[in-house]
């Protein structure tokens, strides 16, 4: 162990995997109870053509990914609210369209597949120190931002119509709600990968939604599930030499069906069902 911590890029990538590991399971909390799982898909899917487009322009990836993937979040929730169309149609409409400009964007990309490829797929060990940096800055972001409204993030995820009459500014929160989601995603696609991500942000919340009803504590379970995900699935591909992004995922998921296997939940709502 004191040998893998030895090197650099080894530091960097544990220390960038608490910090995705932890964001990803705060924000996949709010998500699964709004039931905004697909979104995150879709979220996630279009930093592939935000990607490309900074790719094409000579531009930082990142950050023309950030600005795409939070156009394409805010352009999914304004369609939804101006139309008939429920948030799942609206999000299948962006996630194709947004996953065919990429497509289209990549066949000018003659010299980039690598560089494509390590976006599509994660790869947390090849960050560099200005990465990690990045990575801080935004988790600091989400994470004072989730604080600071943290009483109004919460009567929304409860009862948005609740809220609506305390005067909570819940148009606004569904928004900011969707804007972190996109950050998210962005903070964690050179890690797990366009492909991956939106499963870091839904999985570990899935799994402490079946461990507990109690909000506070399904937070913590998420983040340590989280955490616990990410590193493991690191250090899993350090010793094993597989990829890192798909090692996390396939953990968060295996705790997931644990925690289903001993939810709680699930065997009150079997024990009711036998009432009857």
């Amino acid at each position: 162990m004191l040998e893998l911590l030895s090197h650099t890029f080894m530091q960097r990538a544990l220390i960038e995997a608490v910090l995705i590991g932890a964001v990803c399971a705060v924000v996949g909390v709010y998500v699964v109870l709004n039931g905004l799982s697909f979104i995150g898909a879709g979220i996630s899917h279009s930093t592939f053509a935000g990607v490309a487009i900074g790719l094409l322009l000579g531009i930082d990836p990142l950050l023309t990914a950030l600005l795409f993937s939070t156009g394409v979040a805010l352009s999914i929730g304004w369609v939804s609210e101006k139309t008939d169309l429920k948030h799942d149609t609206s999000v299948g409409i962006f996630f194709a369209a947004t996953m065919a400009l990429g497509v289209l964007l990549i066949g000018f990309l003659k010299d980039f597949y690598v560089d494509v490829f390590s976006y599509l797929f994660g790869n947390i060990l090849a960050l560099t120190a200005a990465d990690l940096w990045i990575s801080l800055a935004m988790t600091v972001l989400i994470t004072a931002t989730i604080l600071l409204l943290f009483k109004e993030f919460l009567a929304l995820s409860f009862d948005a119509e609740v809220a609506s009459v305390m005067g909570l500014p819940v148009r606004f929160l569904h928004y900011l709600l969707l804007v972190l989601m996109a950050l998210t995603v962005v903070l964690s696609v050179k890690s797990v990968g366009v492909v991956l991500v939106s499963a870091l942000i839904v999985t570990p919340a899935a799994a402490a939604y079946q461990l507990t009803v109690n909000f506070r504590r399904m937070m913590v379970l998420s983040v340590l599930i989280g955490v616990g995900s990410t590193v493991s699935g690191l250090l899993l591909s350090y010793w094993i030499d597989f990829p890192s992004g798909a090692g996390i995922v396939l953990i968060a998921t295996c705790l997931f069906f644990l925690s289903w296997l001993v939810s709680p939940r699930r065997r009150h709502a079997r024990m009711h069902a036998t009432d009857f």
